[in-house]
This record gives C-alpha cells, sequence and structure tokens, in this order.
C-alpha cells in the first residue's frame, strides 16, 4: 500500500503550518506540499502530482467551495477535505464533492479518520496512489492543466486552456493570448511547450507556441513562413513568424491532427 501525496492550503500561516505538520505525521502520508490561496494550490496542482487537498473554506480570491469547484472538472481530481472553523458549510461543501469535513481545532485522531476517508475514496475510483519513487519527481496528473490562474489586480481569474489560441514567451514569462484578452503568467514558454505539446499545442518559433485547432492557414512571406492563427475571436487571423527548422514538423502535425480542419485563408489546403 503506497502512501498519498497531499496538498494543504490556507490563508493563515499559523494554520497552515500546523495542518502540514499534522499532515507530516500520517502513516499515509508520503509528501505535502502546501498553499496560501487558490491560485497557489492550482499552481502545485501543475508542478505536482496530488491526490488529496486539506482546503480552507474562506480564503483571498477564489474560496476553497469555488476552487473545489474547477477542480471537479479536472479528468482526474484529487480527493478534497475541508478544513475550517465555520460548522455552516458543511452541506455546500458536500455538494462539490468533499470527502470530509473537519473543523478547527484540528484533532489529530479525526484528521486520521479523514485520511482513510480519502484513500477509500481514490480506491473506490479506481485511482490509487502511484508507487512511490524517491529518486524521481512524480509525474503530473492528466488534466491538471485544463484551466491557468492568472491575477490582474488583485483578482484571480481562471482561463481555460482550450481558448488560449498562441502564446508569446516574455523572459521568464509567458503572454497567454486566449478569448479573455491577453494574460502574462510566470511560467517559462519552454515549460508550457513540454506540458501542453500532446494536447494540440505547437512550438513554431522560439517566442511563439500555438493551438493547432486554431490554425487557419501557412504561406510564404520574403522567404519564410508564417502560420495563421485565429486570434481571440476576431475576423482576422494573426500571422506569426515559423522558424526554419520547426516547418516540415508543423505541417506533418497539422496533417497528421484528425480533429482540424486545415485550410488556408483562402480555403485551399496548404499541406
Amino acid at each position: 500500500m503506497t502512501a498519498l501525496v497531499v496538498l494543504a492550503v490556507d490563508d493563515e500561516p499559523p494554520a497552515l503550518d500546523e495542518l502540514g505538520y499534522l499532515l507530516n505525521r500520517q502513516d499515509d502520508v508520503a509528501e505535502v506540499h502546501s498553499a496560501s490561496d487558490a491560485t497557489g494550490a492550482l499552481r502545485e496542482l501543475n508542478e505536482h502530482r496530488i491526490d488529496a487537498i486539506f482546503l480552507d473554506i474562506n480564503m483571498p480570491g477564489l474560496s476553497g467551495l469555488e476552487l473545489a469547484g474547477v477542480l471537479a472538472k479536472y479528468a482526474s481530481p484529487p480527493a478534497i477535505v475541508f478544513v475550517t472553523a465555520h460548522d455552516d458549510r458543511a452541506v455546500d461543501a458536500f455538494e462539490v464533492g468533499a470527502v470530509d469535513y473537519l473543523l478547527k481545532p484540528l484533532r489529530e485522531q479525526r484528521l486520521t479518520q479523514a485520511v482513510e476517508r480519502v484513500r477509500a475514496s481514490l480506491d473506490s475510483r479506481g485511482r490509487a496512489p502511484e508507487p512511490e519513487q524517491p529518486t524521481a519527481r512524480p509525474e503530473r496528473r492528466s488534466g491538471s492543466d485544463d484551466v491557468i490562474p492568472v491575477e490582474m489586480s488583485g483578482v484571480t481569474s481562471l482561463v481555460r486552456r482550450d481558448s488560449i489560441s498562441w502564446v508569446e514567451a516574455v523572459g521568464d514569462y509567458a503572454r497567454l493570448h486566449a478569448e479573455s484578452g491577453a494574460h502574462l503568467v510566470r511560467i517559462p514558454l519552454s515549460t508550457l511547450e513540454s506540458r501542453w505539446q500532446e494536447t494540440g499545442f505547437a512550438r513554431v518559433h522560439r517566442s511563439y507556441l500555438v493551438a493547432l485547432p486554431m490554425v487557419t492557414g501557412l504561406r510564404t512571406v520574403g522567404g519564410g513562413t508564417v502560420v495563421c492563427v485565429r486570434a481571440n475571436g476576431a475576423s482576422d487571423a494573426v500571422e506569426l513568424p515559423v522558424s526554419r527548422r520547426q516547418v516540415r514538423e508543423l505541417k506533418d502535425r497539422l496533417i497528421r491532427d484528425p480533429l482540424r480542419q486545415y485550410r488556408s485563408p483562402t480555403g485551399r489546403d496548404d499541406g
């Protein structure tokens, strides 16, 4: 029986430290990650395989209940246990699929029961914790990048990956060009490339990553190649440069993808 990888989320540092300490004492817990808000929690989910989240309800930005609603849409969501000082939100918690509902101050025996319920829930879903690999980084869960948290003026918004047309490198950051507009996130383009290459995105240039379903054509301009990408619902496509070494691979991927209708702006296949 392998131990769990869990995430503790609480915006109050003393409470987060206490929760992390008690989780680390559990025999069934192998690794504990932590976050102080929903944005940090989503970042941890993007970086690590997480079996269960022990989550506060009242937090700045997205509340714990709102975060649970987002996680419920994941292909393989983690089990959720709410840890809160409020005893009047249990119905709401179980409506979003919580495995358990713990009240502060937290008792270790009660936490042990919650961990047991987490394991039973994962087993019933057929999602047992993966075997421990002490020398290797745990694999990322499928579906953990379905949404990307972005912050604007202190407000956290969630951008769906399938709403993104293309991504632009901005130093160690990336600018997502999506239906909701352009959003700057602190994720290198190379990281997004490795995460998203199996979900229909292709690196076409050192500065650009494009969503293949959004590509409307390729054309030659001044001896080089540009890719035409539908941009944020606009009628006109954006033209992005394609590096010489990426042209053939891009054409191959566009032709191989059976789910897309690849047509040039003139309506002719540019294969």
